[in-house]
């Protein structure tokens, strides 16, 4: 996969929106430490928020990694107000779904990383599962367990609607088997 490492440009002067994120409570150990919900594909538009946000509250940001599976574009570095984010990408090693945090204080922070497109039930039910103190659940299992719920909740609205529109279910009971009556003297 070839993957574009460029410094693109922005609008440096437009202020980020704050990032959308949760970072599970206390200290027991999972395997990961919260979810963060960019707001679009661009890394160095969102990675600014994200590093601010957790410079005040867990450490100053030096380093991130991804995956390149969704990320368009991966700059090398990031500026944030007082200093530079590096930026580093794994294909194979690293699950899509996650981002690595480093800090020169704090080690590293393993977040889920919920999709832009993400509608924002289903993006509160991922920052909820991702934040649960002790969960063993990986971020492709966090994604796949809410693309089944909504892939069953998609079918039983479906369903809902035939039956609104004038579809019925089978009967479930009463259905014959055998020949029509008039065939069965004979």
């Amino acid at each position: 996969m070839a993957v574009a490492l460029d410094h693109p440009i922005t609008d440096e002067h437009a202020p980020s929106p704050p990032a959308r994120l949760s970072l599970t409570p206390g200290t027991t150990p999972g395997l990961l430490d919260g979810a963060w919900w960019p707001r679009s594909r661009d890394l160095s538009r969102e990675l600014p928020a994200l590093a601010e946000r957790l410079d005040h509250s867990w450490g100053r940001v030096t380093r991130v990694t991804v995956n390149p599976a969704f990320w368009p574009v991966i700059p090398r570095k990031v500026p944030v107000t007082g200093h530079t984010v590096h930026v580093g990408w794994f294909s194979n090693e690293q699950d899509p779904h996650k981002l690595l945090v480093f800090s020169y204080t704090a080690d590293r922070l393993d977040l889920l990383i919920i999709p832009p497109e993400t509608a924002p039930a289903a993006a509160a039910r991922l920052m909820s599962a991702a934040t649960v103190p002790g969960s063993l659940l990986t971020t492709s299992r966090l994604m796949e367990d809410e693309r089944a719920a909504d892939d069953a909740t998609e079918s039983r609205g479906r369903e809902e609607e035939w039956e609104t529109e004038g579809g019925t279910a089978p009967p479930s009971a009463g259905i014959r088997t055998g020949p029509p009556r008039s065939a069965r003297g004979m």
